[in-house]
């Protein structure tokens, strides 16, 4: 269905992308976006590498955030960790402390927080685990937004505590019936090509909502739409839909 015809369109969301993981496409994709969410240390990521990302940010005037995961680089974070919560607290602040001490070197400053893979995940069902970083996020980091899916425990846990959030939603990612991501391990989870990430960006702009993997219509509100870096077909998509829905 051609949305465009029969809706009008929603003020467009920022375009954010997760960064600073080491594909070797990164420069060609800063252009495109407003936002970056940069690996610090936890799935990805040295000082060395965290600079190189900054470094596009400055030269393409792109504000930047940080993305802190689980402590595992052997599975890029994409694996539920069982650890003690002050260890993974403290892997939490260890990597936005490497943000924040690396941007201030470059006069960048901290535009907002993204948990990275499982954890974003694992947070978005798991009332306690979301409680924690809650807390942790409102005593050290009161004033950094948060960007959190909609319809999630971090954001239930983020507005009770007086956060400040933005809703994000993946633009290429598929989602389930009850608004969480569907697994990568799904087939169709990770839309890669223009035909399937233009239909559900258009539905997001113009019906404002998501169709699930089984065919619901989820209605939703996105301040933020993250198209992940690493995806095969990012550079065959994303400069056709930032011209044609952006501009």
């Amino acid at each position: 269905m051609d949305f465009s015809s029969s809706y009008k369109r929603i003020s467009p969301p920022q375009i954010n992308c997760d960064l600073g993981e080491g594909i070797s496409w990164e420069n060609l994709i800063f252009p495109l976006i407003d936002v970056a969410s940069l690996a610090c240390g936890g799935h990805y990521g040295t000082k060395k590498s965290l600079d190189a990302s900054l470094a596009l940010a400055i030269k393409y005037d792109k504000k930047v955030g940080a993305h802190p995961s689980y402590p595992d680089q052997e599975n890029f974070g994409r694996v539920s960790l069982t650890i003690p919560i002050e260890t993974l607290i403290e892997a939490i602040e260890v990597q936005l402390e490497r943000f924040q001490q690396r941007a201030q070197i470059l006069n960048l400053t901290m535009d907002h927080i993204k948990f990275h893979g499982a954890l974003y995940n694992d947070a978005s069902r798991d009332e306690e685990l979301a409680s924690h970083l809650i807390s942790f996020l409102k005593k050290n980091y009161a004033e950094i937004p948060l960007l959190v899916p909609p319809h999630s425990q971090l954001e239930n846990q983020a507005r009770e505590n007086g956060l400040s959030i933005r809703l994000e939603v993946f633009a290429d990612r598929a989602y389930t019936a009850d608004y969480l991501l569907s697994p990568r391990s799904q087939h169709g989870s990770l839309l890669q090509d223009m035909r399937a990430v233009e239909s559900q960006v258009k539905r997001l702009l113009f019906k404002g909502e998501l169709l699930s993997i089984d065919g619901l219509p989820l209605p939703i509100k996105a301040d933020t739409l993250c198209f992940h870096g690493d995806n095969p077909g990012i550079l065959n998509f994303l400069p056709q839909l930032r011209k044609q829905y952006w501009t």
